[in-house]
């Protein structure tokens, strides 16, 4: 019998409807680099940007630009960009997930959002969404903390509320990235959702132990996982 202790949710595309935000900021962020929609690199990096989803955007942009200053640019633009959008009220939460993380926390489960968004721009959704006190924790890349495929965020969390044994905790996301990363970390339970960038074969594909329609879902999951 697995108890879980502890899910950690992915928030753009997981736990938050993205709506293309994402690609948005990027072609804002970009530009700032000096690279243009009409730029012949433009389409190499917006399909490299998509395969990418879930990752520190930092960590993304320095791929791409292979220079510090142009990627710390393009970094901070992305970030003003997409900060800029949530703030006009382009963001909503992924149809039952805030009650799924209450009904989680109520039976005793701790809950962490987890972004590869700076620390900014989580907060950001989080005011927009009045999220700050809905998960016992919150956490982005920063402070020594590496972002996504890296499995830092997810035991940095583990240690600040004192998980037992990390095959307790459920790692829950919409991307590849995310799936790597909760096995990375030695997660029991992988989840991938559909509601954001990626389709069921490409999470599949990178290892999930479950496949969802939406957050939602994860409950019956953790229940199934309890009684077995």
């Amino acid at each position: 019998m697995v108890t879980t202790e502890l899910v950690v949710l992915d928030m753009a595309g997981t736990t938050v409807a993205d709506d293309g935000l994402v690609e948005r900021a990027f072609t804002a962020a970009i530009a700032a680099a000096g690279v243009s929609e009409e730029d012949e690199r433009y389409g190499g990096m917006f399909d490299y940007v998509r395969e990418t989803m879930g990752q520190s955007k930092i960590t993304v942009f320095r791929a791409l630009l292979g220079d510090e200053d142009l990627a710390q640019r393009a970094n901070a633009e992305f970030e003003g960009s997409y900060g800029r959008l949530v703030a006009a009220g382009e963001c909503k939460p992924i149809p039952g997930a805030e009650e799924t993380i209450r009904g989680l926390r109520e039976k005793g489960v701790r809950v962490a959002l987890t972004t590869g968004f700076a620390p900014t721009t989580q907060r950001a959704l989080l005011d927009a969404l009045g999220w700050h006190d809905l998960a016992d924790l919150a956490l982005a890349p920063g402070d020594g903390v590496r972002g996504r495929p890296y499995p830092d965020l997810i035991l940095a969390v583990a240690l600040k509320l004192k998980v037992a044994d990390v095959r307790n905790i459920a790692v829950v996301g919409d991307t590849p990235t995310d799936v790597r990363t909760g096995l990375a970390a030695g997660a029991g339970i992988v989840a991938g959702v559909l509601t954001g960038a990626s389709n069921r074969a490409d999470l599949e594909a990178a290892g999930a132990t479950h496949v969802l329609d939406s957050v939602s879902a994860l409950p019956a999951v953790l229940e199934g996982a309890t009684q077995s």
